[in-house]
């Protein structure tokens, strides 16, 4: 339910691309010279923008909607929905108190959106998770190596009682 709306929010930007690249061109000019910084190969047209935040809903959204990946399709689409955001909902830049109410009303409800996909991008269906793993598996490898440990110092200490066992041994059999 909660990949629905990225899905059909992509569609929609792929439908009327040149549309959302206005929305987003004064956050792109405000941005302005740090685009020039950027390597030749990162597309910096709103236009391009768009279909690329498009795709990557309609992926991610899909992907998370059918179970594949959903720790990995959670986290893209928040990392798409944040500029989203601030790009499409600048509630702190209105003038009129109707549409800064209705601004800031998407503005929250994108911030709950992130807020479920977060929980779902921590979320491990009931598996251990890595850190638990990582700290299981330290333990046990410290337990292993303190009873290696244990063996070693008892090995040596027998070979310590051999050796002065023997030296003992050696002793009384020299000639006084």
């Amino acid at each position: 339910m909660l990949a629905g709306i990225f899905i059909y929010g992509g569609i929609n930007a792929l439908r009327n691309p040149e549309g959302h690249a206005e929305a987003i061109k004064p956050v792109l000019d405000k941005i302005g010279q740090q685009r020039d910084k950027l390597p030749d190969a990162v597309p910096t047209d709103p236009v391009n923008l768009v279909k690329i935040d498009a795709g990557v809903k309609i992926a991610a959204g899909t992907l998370f909607a059918l179970g594949k990946f959903p720790r990995l399709s959670a986290l893209a689409l928040v990392g798409s929905l944040v500029p989203t955001t601030v790009g499409g909902h600048p509630f702190w830049e209105a003038k009129d108190p109707q549409e800064k109410q209705q601004q800031l009303i998407h503005l929250l409800k994108n911030a709950g959106l992130a807020g479920g996909l977060l929980i779902a991008a921590a979320d491990t269906e009931g598996k251990p998770s890595l850190g638990w793993r990582a700290r299981r598996a330290a333990g046990k490898a410290s337990r292993q190596a303190q009873k290696a440990t244990e063996r070693a110092s008892k090995r040596a200490h027998k070979a310590s009682k051999q050796i002065q066992s023997t030296a003992a041994s050696a002793r009384d059999a020299l000639p006084v």
